[in-house]
């Protein structure tokens, strides 16, 4: 099912045109009400009639998390106050969150977008949407509140946290789709095992889950453990939030809204575009947005696109799977390490659960690597032998993935925090 074909199956040329006419009128709007984006465009000598088509963004200037919080909180914005409806905003862990508002228009653009993204999971109006994101200034919850509202789903708001309210709900009342994060999704799977129920006789066929990085290896988890198939759906706040790519059942990549958000892969270094294919950070343009459209956001994550049209019927863009983010890429020893790497490997090992900890430290000159790693408990023992053997093991199998000497600590299950949100994975002690 394909929620909106004439947007979804465009041809590239069609969807070239579009973007193009979107574009213009975007770049006219900032330049003539956002002091912010006028001076940018100026300090470049590019005014609006130099934009003709999408291919000229590359003219344009980026746009940075710091530039949205030195106009904190709505000095990006082109139109008046009076005119929003909504305001969201991420989550700072320094300083001011940053603030998006949103237009009636923006919010319409949100639940198709969203409705866009269950459709591709084979969602429909007969589901019962179950959503574990957490309501609120995070755009989750509502974000995919609104979505399945919009697909004609039965909504159950239950919001994150309460996982035994959870599972009474995900019983009681049928749910056939869960939306959380998949770190949370690991725990409910947990909470049901403890419980004693047997997830094959739930109602729950599809989960949709996003908000962090998650790794291939983490999906085929999560689907084993709760008897589901896992959808990946993609969107972060300055932005819009969750519905700006997700994934099909072909599971090759995340379908991005493209005819409502331009996506560009750059190189980190140079900020240059890169080859389709080619990893590299994911930016954005808006080109429908009314409340605070931003031009190329650097949203620091990790990705590559693929033009290629899917077997599903869609033509639009796909991103492959976010890596991770070049804001959190750890270097240890000049060696780039991302916390997905890890995920990938301590999934493929049986006596590993999916939960652990990564600690980077730095003995006198010597960066360290930790990781700590919870044990199944059919395979925890007092032995010390057999506890060296699965640490041999996970550690042979890190240092070959990551190329570089790993610190492997076996802790018994239910050890490290469980996270009902988005999981913390990096304690980084070092004093760089």
């Amino acid at each position: 099912m394909i929620w909106n074909k004439t947007k979804e199956c465009m041809s590239r040329d069609e969807m070239h045109k579009l973007q193009g006419r979107r574009l213009q009128t975007t770049v006219r709007r900032v330049y003539h009400n956002v002091p912010f984006y006028r001076a940018k465009m100026q300090e470049l000598g590019v005014e609006p009639g130099d934009v003709r088509g999408i291919e000229d963004i590359v003219k344009l200037p980026f746009t940075t998390k710091q530039d949205l919080r030195d106009n904190y909180p709505f000095g990006l914005s082109p139109i008046s106050s009076s005119e929003y409806v909504r305001v969201h905003a991420s989550s700072g862990t320094t300083g001011k969150p940053t603030a998006v508002p949103h237009s009636r228009k923006d919010l319409e653009v949100f639940s198709e977008c969203v409705a866009r993204a269950l459709c591709c999971t084979g969602a429909t109006k007969d589901d019962v949407v179950q959503v574990a994101y957490g309501y609120g200034l995070f755009t989750g919850g509502l974000g995919l509140h609104d979505g399945a509202t919009k697909l004609g789903a039965t909504v159950i708001p239950v919001s994150a946290g309460n996982t035994r309210n959870q599972i009474t709900m995900l019983q009681d009342f049928g749910s056939t789709v869960l939306a959380c994060t998949p770190s949370y999704a690991l725990f409910i799977a947990e909470a049901l095992a403890e419980a004693g129920v047997d997830p094959s006789t739930l109602p729950l066929r599809v989960g949709v889950f996003g908000a962090e990085p998650w790794s291939a290896e983490m999906r085929a988890k999560i689907e084993e453990k709760l008897k589901i198939q896992a959808y990946d759906i993609y969107g972060l706040s300055e932005i819009m939030g969750p519905g700006i790519s997700d994934s099909c059942q072909f599971q090759d990549g995340l379908h991005i809204a493209e005819d409502h958000f331009y996506p560009e892969i750059l190189s980190p270094d140079t900020l240059e575009p890169v080859s389709p294919g080619v990893t590299g950070e994911l930016t954005f343009t808006h080109l429908t947005k009314e409340a605070m459209p931003l031009l190329r956001y650097r949203t620091r994550d990790l990705t590559s696109l693929n033009y290629k049209p899917c077997p599903c019927g869609r033509t639009n863009v796909r991103m492959a799977r976010v890596m991770g983010r070049s804001d959190d890429m750890l270097i240890i020893r000049g060696v780039n390490v991302f916390p997905s790497q890890i995920e990938s490997v301590l999934m493929e090992i049986p006596e590993a659960k999916p939960y652990y900890m990564i600690i980077v430290d730095r003995k006198g000159a010597l960066d360290t690597l930790e990781i700590q790693v919870e044990v199944d408990d059919k395979y925890f023992s007092d032995e010390i032998a057999q506890m060296d053997s699965i640490r041999g093991k996970i550690k042979h199998r890190l240092d070959n993935a990551l190329r570089i000497g790993v610190i492997v600590s076996l802790v018994e299950h239910k050890t490290l925090q469980r996270s009902e949100g988005k999981a913390k994975r990096v304690t980084d002690r070092r004093k760089i």
